[in-house]
């Protein structure tokens, strides 16, 4: 079964980009590439979509504004330049965000999901209740030569120093040459939250949050100003 998509990207050498990851994945199967939200919406109304790739900061109204206006939503990857948009996106449901620069492997890693969950909806027998994507319980980290397996539950937060990150774990600290913003898209925005430029913090493994400092154990992390409103609101729907 193919899928029907949509790009909607402003810049053309992104968008050509998109296209040409596409065309590669034969269980896709483009409908447009849209310049702009509205154009996208004209083809949204006179065609069946599966799946929406959707720039975030555009003219005219921005991706966020136009899935909001959407009824009947289709899978959403949400591409972006920044990761603060984030947290929206895990609340408007989308299945995954891709931050550029976009490589095919996280490209093809974002639609593998989305299939995972429409091969869940498929096999139910009971359309009102479609499987839900398979929870996220690991990943692998790049350590020197080798890839180490990392439960997610053991992550207490993730430290970036430049090209190298740190992750540490309730049983040790992996360094990894990598950028922060790249793990983060590896990371469930719903357990982790970047707070700082140099900090992503397991949500489990807070202990105290002060006015301007998460407390974990005995280390205090600061909080950013760049990122103290989304930590805000990330916090206050926890509560909820």
């Amino acid at each position: 079964m193919k899928l029907n998509c949509i790009i909607v990207e402003d810049e053309p050498l992104a968008r050509n980009l998109l296209t040409e990851y596409v065309r590669k994945i034969p269980s896709l199967q483009l409908i447009e590439a849209c310049s702009s939200p509205l154009a996208a919406i004209e083809v949204l109304r006179n065609n069946k979509v599966d799946l929406l790739f959707l720039d975030v900061q555009m003219p005219e109204i921005t991706g966020i504004t136009l899935l909001k206006t959407l009824q009947k939503k289709p899978f959403v990857i949400l591409t972006t330049a920044y990761s603060e948009y984030a947290l929206e996106g895990y609340e408007l449901d989308v299945t995954d965000y891709l931050l550029k620069p976009i490589t095919f492997e996280r490209f093809l890693k974002a639609v593998e999901k989305v299939i995972q969950r429409v091969d869940g909806q498929s096999v139910n027998t009971a359309p009102s209740e479609a499987a839900s994507e398979p929870t996220q319980s690991f990943v692998f980290i790049k350590d020197g030569t080798k890839l180490v397996k990392v439960r997610l539950e053991d992550i207490l937060y993730v430290e970036g120093l430049k090209d190298y990150v740190t992750i540490h774990t309730r049983q040790q600290k992996i360094v990894s040459l990598q950028r922060l913003k790249i793990l983060e898209t590896q990371l469930p925005v719903d357990q982790f939250i970047r707070i700082h430029n140099s900090y992503i913090v397991s949500l489990g493994a807070i202990d105290v949050i002060h006015k301007g400092d998460v407390q974990i154990g005995e280390v205090m992390l600061p909080i950013g100003d760049t990122y103290r409103k989304s930590f805000k609101e990330f916090i206050e729907k926890k509560q909820m």
